[in-house]
């Protein structure tokens, strides 16, 4: 046995969804033999001292009686979880000339260990993946169960081991470590999707009746528009929900591996065999603010995050905690989940399209012509507050769904449009978009004015509609956006006020919520 050094591991601590680089620094100090760990470890990094210890013992490797300081660096950084595992045994080993340290520099390196030194899978390999490629190291050494993550990032080597004994062998240049995947060339990021597996939802066909409710879909899938259904129950809000991802056209290179690094960091244990597609993501409404947008200890993402790229559908909106609703209005605004503790700010991504249900009102028939309605006016506006006017205000579409008429179930699955033939359209329009934008050399960021285009019977239209309605200014400008979205789809460059005229009717809860808006579905319920 040599004589003891200080030496440096590279590895990474996960926060949120993104990772951040560690340095595992080991040197010896008097003391009882052992080691201590610092720079900020939570309980399950501290505990890690027990299973490296055990690992090392048990994998026939015995360290010299002395005193080992365990340094992550940044000491201000909190550090959490067992990934730490591999990269602390390394570095004693090294530190005490045990293997070799010439590799070390340029090697990322990941994995819990067992007390047996097996290496296990750990959360956000593709993350940490991702952020030792910016940092310009060479190399990972990750654990073999993770291969299938490691094989989606190009552009760095990524080796797989089963034993912290397969490590050392590798440094020392004894053993042979198997690479993983095919550098991000895998069809799970490639976009190679069969339309079956675009979403497992169901066909749009198969939803009896709701034409208006469908059209809305429609544009707000070719928008990305949020979207609040209103209807008694049984009238197919969660139907048209579920068939939602399906009319989205199918995700891009960069879009999955987004999806992907997002499902890596929540713990998803393999990668799935059709690949990814968008995710559609279904809370129940007991779930929490924290379940909801994020945070905890660590910090991990909420369903507003794991349903990024795809669609986030709050079933039952008003019996959701009036905390948990509330936290989704920045995130509705800015596309990004925001947790902020006194030493950590984490932002995670949050753009998924927001569907919402609700009754109008506690039985949820109010104005149905086939059943009473006993709620009280009291009892009903009580309901409705649940939701605060900023939430509903935030939505850019309100739809009325009627009860489904009789006739309309003998026409189930023969009639309207397939969710393939909605889903072209759909991409249709998005590229429609991109072209225009493209050509104008826009950016998402820098978005056309919202009165571009908007022709003069259309401008006096929404005149006449803010006045009318006591629209917001919020409101209104999500009116022109619909109202373009409307437009692409129909193929037209100038905002026509036919165009301005749909998006006014999916301001439903404008018109005057505590009473008509909710009252008109007897009204709606005469036709599809």
């Amino acid at each position: 046995m040599g004589s003891c050094m200080i030496a440096t591991v590279q590895t990474g601590s996960l926060s949120g969804v993104e990772a951040v680089g560690v340095a595992v620094e080991v040197s010896q100090a008097r003391g009882l033999p052992g080691f201590d760990i610092v720079g900020l470890p939570e309980a399950a990094l501290r505990e890690s001292r027990v299973r490296v210890l055990a690992a090392l013992s048990n994998s026939g490797y015995q360290l010299p009686d002395r005193h080992f300081v365990v340094n992550l660096a940044p000491a201000d950084l909190r550090k959490s979880g067992a990934s730490f595992d591999l990269a602390i045994a390394v570095a004693l080993l090294a530190a005490c000339d045990m293997c070799s340290p010439s590799a070390l520099a340029d090697t990322l390196i990941l994995g819990e260990l067992s007390l047996a030194g097996h290496v296990r899978s750990t959360r956000g390999v593709l993350a940490q993946l991702r952020s030792a490629r910016t940092r310009g190291l060479g190399r990972a050494i990750v654990p073999a169960d993770d291969a299938a993550w490691a094989g989606l990032v190009g552009n760095i080597q990524t080796l797989t081991a089963s034993h912290l004994t397969e490590v050392v062998g590798w440094l020392d240049g004894t053993a042979r470590l198997e690479t993983a995947g095919a550098g991000g060339e895998s069809a799970a990021l490639r976009g190679e999707h069969s339309a079956a597996s675009v979403s497992s939802g169901g066909d749009l066909r198969d939803v009896c009746g709701q034409n208006a409710a469908k059209r809305a879909l429609e544009v707000a899938a070719a928008g990305g528009h949020d979207l609040l259904m209103v209807g008694p129950p049984g009238a197919g809000k969660t139907m048209l929900a579920s068939r939602l991802p399906g009319l989205l056209p199918a995700p891009t290179a960069e879009e999955a591996l987004e999806i992907a690094t997002i499902a890596s960091a929540a713990g998803l244990t393999r990668v799935p065999s059709e690949g990814f597609v968008r995710p559609f993501r279904a809370p129940h409404h007991s779930c929490s603010e924290v379940a909801l947008v994020g945070g905890g200890h660590p910090i991990r993402p909420g369903e507003v995050t794991l349903a990024h790229g795809g669609v986030l559908f709050l079933d039952e909106l008003p019996e959701f905690r009036r905390n948990a609703i509330e936290a989704l209005r920045p995130t509705m605004e800015s596309g990004v989940a925001v947790i902020v503790r006194a030493r950590q700010r984490v932002s995670m991504p949050a753009r998924p399209l927001l569907v919402a249900a609700m009754n109008p009102c506690p039985c949820g028939y109010s104005g149905d012509s086939k059943r009473i309605c006993r709620c009280s006016l009291e009892q009903s506006q009580r309901y409705r507050a649940r939701v605060s006017g900023p939430v509903v205000d935030r939505f850019d579409m309100h739809v009325q769904l009627p009860p489904v008429r009789a006739d309309a179930l003998q026409r189930s699955g023969t009639e309207g449009d397939t969710s393939a033939s909605v889903r072209a359209r759909v991409a249709e329009a998005r590229a429609r978009v991109a072209e225009r934008q493209r050509h104008a050399g826009l950016t998402r960021v820098a978005q056309p004015s919202l009165t571009a285009d908007l022709e003069d019977n259309a401008r006096r239209l929404l005149v006449r509609s803010i006045d009318a309605l006591g629209l917001s200014l919020r409101a209104y400008a999500k009116v022109l956006k619909v109202a373009r979205t409307i437009a692409h789809l129909a193929g037209s460059d100038p905002i026509t006020a036919r165009h301005v005229g749909e998006a006014i009717q999916y301001r439903l809860l404008d018109r005057d919520p505590s009473a008509r808006a909710f009252s008109s579905v007897r009204a709606a319920g005469t036709g599809d």
